[in-house]
Order: structure tokens, then C-alpha cells, then sequence
């Protein structure tokens, strides 16, 4: 069984920071990648950041200059870590992967159960 955990949620004061923790856990062959979404109350869910084991990055423009995505390949873990956050980050993080658990499968993409971050002003 695959698994996703989050872990690093929490309440912080507008300006603030938290840092974000994901690990992948079960049988896994090659991850392509890994990244962080967040939805907010009555929005959809959107991209925050990605990146590759190669270190390579993405980054929503909201999330530009303040948050930085890395990942550790050998444990595999994605950590996202969110300066000076503001009011309207506040939203359920997700952590997503997209992997192969064999050598001859397809690509497949898993998703945590998310972790509520909500930024007060």
C-alpha cells in the first residue's frame, strides 16, 4: 500500500512561516516528482509547487520569493517551507507524487490526505 503523509500544518500569524513534511512510503520503483497543492475554502485546488528528483522547480507565482520546495530522494520526503505567509495562503496542503512502483508500470499519481494550514491577520 502506497502512502502519503503529511505532517507540519498548523495556525501562524500573518508573516509567519511553517514548514511543510511529506513522506512516501510503500513499494515504489521511480518517482518523476513530487509537489504541494492547496484548496482553499469554495476554491479549487491548485498547484503551490513541484519538483524532480533531479532538484529542478516550479512554482505558482503566488508562491515565488516565499516558499521553496526540496525533496530528499533517499528518504523520500518533499518538504515545503512557506515564509511570510498571509491570510490567503490559508488552505488544506496536499502533498502529490507522481511514481512507478515497478520497473514495467505505469505512472500513477497519489495524493495525501492534506494538512490544514490557516494564516490569521
Amino acid at each position: 500500500q502506497l502512502q502519503l503523509v503529511e505532517s507540519g500544518g498548523g495556525l501562524v500569524q500573518a508573516g509567519g512561516s511553517l514548514r511543510l513534511s511529506c513522506a512516501a512510503s510503500g513499494s515504489i520503483f521511480r518517482i518523476n516528482n513530487m509537489g504541494w497543492y492547496r484548496q482553499a475554502p469554495g476554491k479549487e485546488r491548485e498547484l503551490v509547487a513541484t519538483v524532480i528528483p533531479g532538484g529542478d522547480t516550479n512554482y505558482a507565482d503566488s508562491a515565488k520569493g516565499r516558499f521553496t520546495i526540496s525533496i530528499d530522494n533517499a528518504k523520500r520526503m518533499v518538504y515545503l517551507q512557506m515564509n511570510s505567509l498571509q491570510p490567503e495562503d490559508t488552505g488544506v496542503y496536499y502533498c502529490t507524487t507522481r511514481l512507478r512502483r515497478t520497473p514495467w508500470g505505469s505512472w500513477g499519481d497519489y495524493w495525501g490526505q492534506g494538512t490544514q494550514v490557516t494564516v490569521s491577520s
